[in-house]
């Protein structure tokens, strides 16, 4: 079992709450939130399957989690009672108090319930967007080889906890008449209802007559293209209101009350600097976050990019590089609010500090995931003239290196690199492709690898595999425009999310901020001071483009740090620049 690095963290909070917790009991009336908690857990791999460890040690290791947050719950009241003794004896200072520490209370126990099943959902997400690739691989080897065990097999060598699920449902079948694909199918189908389908027809089309094959072959790709799609399209379409809500009170409203401000201080209202930072930099973050996670997780699929780990050839240590660049950010940000009040320092320095510093540090893996993507853009065409020369009778190996300077971009680069492997090291396709100096060896496209795959069992099978490539290249172009279909369809959605966190948003921001300040001097009554409302409001803006930025991101390729790292961070350096120039442009104007 493999603990998560924040394990320890649970068990000392767990401390903190003096009595055991007894799920059998404290779960009694909600025996549904219990079995989802442990299902949870076993998917995160934080407990193992309750049939290889027993149910009593995945009971435990809920049970620590849950008694973790009735020991923050434990913290939030000391807190909130250290802070009362501290602070004023009125009732107005003690109520504020009071209540941010009993939803600071009730909110620890109730993520510690729903967290760890929110996070399982939101990878569950993510793992779907893998099935049509995956179903893919099934029927391409079907067709070369009508065999359903080879078939799942070879589907479960791909990535991501969707082929790895595969891979132990194969496993479990080896010995037996079955291959697997009916239980794989029957474990997702509560939350992939067409992945099911799909590949009980691929199983079905091992015994279905040789005329009838392909037929069933292409009604199982059918299934999990168009039930992409049409889920894809009921979401974009389920979430445009939840959406709007969150775009008109999370952002433009708070963000418009700003300029009104001062008016409402001299109306009476008890408005002061610890009550905006309060709201604006607690209290609506935490809403937009609550929001952002509530569409995550109701997202059918998620479309992730190729994983790139650490451990790549191109992807250096860059720790001291990311320290230079926030450093010299920073630095930028110093000598280009001089001309400015001294508050806009703090906000352009952090912004860009810490913008920099993730586009630095994430830019590597950027540049080999669109080298990556550029391997696949003409993978149809290369598959489409191998397969015309393979159905013709010619070898897999010489069908690649003709193709190669026919194909363009870099895919014809790569076929040549292969070729070129081929005849220096005298190996197998195989090899050439996915070997130690193979042309793929350091690209980390699952979809380029399955296609090279594939196209060395055609070079066992010789002419009779041809066909099969044709249709490859079919399917290669299913699954690019469902992909892109998807996107499209929540385009609009994100678009704003990403325009409203990198620009609108802050720029609005700014305005306001000086449009409060030339508000407050012709209000009676002491106005709020313009350095502390601009760092408050300034905070906000920081942390709106961040959290939506991850939520447009999340949206379109699911939480994938690397992608969201550097989007964040070009995110903040946008926002900096647009709420300097707001409150500039905003001031001139005044």
């Amino acid at each position: 079992m493999t603990r998560p690095r924040f394990w320890l963290v649970l068990e000392l909070l767990g401390r903190c709450y003096p009595r055991q917790v007894e799920l059998a009991a404290a779960a009694a009336d909600s025996n549904d939130e219990l079995a989802d908690l442990r299902r949870a857990l076993a998917f995160l791999d934080w407990s193992a399957d309750a049939e290889r460890r027993g149910d009593a040690e995945t009971r435990a290791d809920a049970e620590t989690i849950v008694r973790a947050g009735y020991g923050a719950a434990v913290l939030a009241g000391i807190g909130g009672l250290v802070c009362a003794a501290t602070a004023s004896s009125s009732v107005r200072a003690l109520t504020p108090i009071a209540a941010g520490s009993l939803a600071v209370a009730l909110g620890a126990v109730r993520l510690a319930w729903r967290g760890p099943v929110a996070l399982a959902t939101a990878r569950r997400t993510a793992a779907l967007g893998t099935a049509p690739a995956l179903v893919a691989r099934a029927v391409l080897r079907m067709r070369i080889e009508p065999a359903s065990e080879r078939a799942a097999a070879f589907a479960a060598r791909g990535e991501g906890a969707l082929a790895d699920d595969l891979a132990e449902c194969v496993r479990r079948a080896e010995g037996t008449p079955r291959s697997g694909l009916e239980a794989f199918g029957a474990t997702w189908a509560e939350w992939n209802p067409p992945l099911r389908r799909a590949v009980l027809l691929v199983e079905a089309a091992a015994d279905a007559p040789a005329e009838e094959r392909e037929a069933t072959l292409d009604r199982a790709m059918d299934a999990i293209l168009d039930g992409t799609r049409d889920r894809m399209a009921e979401f974009a379409e389920e979430v445009r209101g939840p959406t709007t809500g969150l775009y008109a009170f999370g952002v433009l409203l708070p963000l418009a009350l700003v300029a009104v401000l001062p008016a409402g201080r001299v109306a009476g209202l008890p408005l002061s600097i610890p009550a905006l930072v309060v709201v604006y930099d607690l209290l609506l973050p935490a809403v937009l976050i609550g929001a952002g996670g509530w569409l995550l997780v109701r997202r059918p699929a998620a479309f992730p990019p190729p994983k790139v780990s650490r451990d790549h050839p191109e992807v250096p240590d860059r720790r001291w590089a990311t320290l230079g660049a926030g450093c010299g950010a920073g630095l930028v940000g110093v000598v280009g609010t001089a001309p400015l009040p001294d508050w806009t320092r703090w906000p352009a320095v952090v912004g860009l500090a810490v913008g920099a510093g993730l586009v630095v540090r994430f830019r590597p893996v950027k540049s080999v995931r669109d080298d990556a993507r550029a391997v696949e853009a003409h993978l149809t065409d290369a598959l489409y003239l191998i397969g015309r020369r393979v159905g013709d009778g010619e070898a897999v190996e010489s069908a690649i290196s003709a193709a190669g300077p026919e194909v363009a971009g870099r895919t014809g680069e790569m076929l040549t690199e292969t070729a070129g492997v081929q005849r220096r090291l005298r190996v197998g396709v195989h090899e050439a492709f996915l070997g130690e100096y193979g042309a793929l060896a350091d690209v980390p496209s699952p979809q380029a690898r399955s296609v090279a795959a594939l196209l060395a069992i055609s070079a066992r099978e010789g002419r009779p595999a041809g066909r099969a490539v044709v249709s490859m290249a079919d399917h290669v172009a299913d699954l690019r425009r469902v992909e892109r279909e998807a996107r499209r369809e929540l385009a609009s959605v994100t678009g704003t999310l990403r325009n409203t966190a990198g620009v609108f948003g802050p720029l609005v921001g700014g305005a306001t901020v000086a449009l409060a300040d030339g508000m407050a001097g012709g209000t009676l009554g002491k106005p709020l001071p313009t350095a502390a409302l601009g760092l408050a409001v300034g905070s906000y803006v920081l942390l709106l483009a961040g959290i939506l930025t991850a939520l447009a991101t999340g949206l379109e390729r699911g939480l994938d740090r690397a992608l969201v790292g550097y989007r964040v961070g070009l995110a903040l350096c946008s926002a900096v620049g647009a709420f300097l120039a707001g409150f500039v442009g905003a001031g001139f104007a005044a």
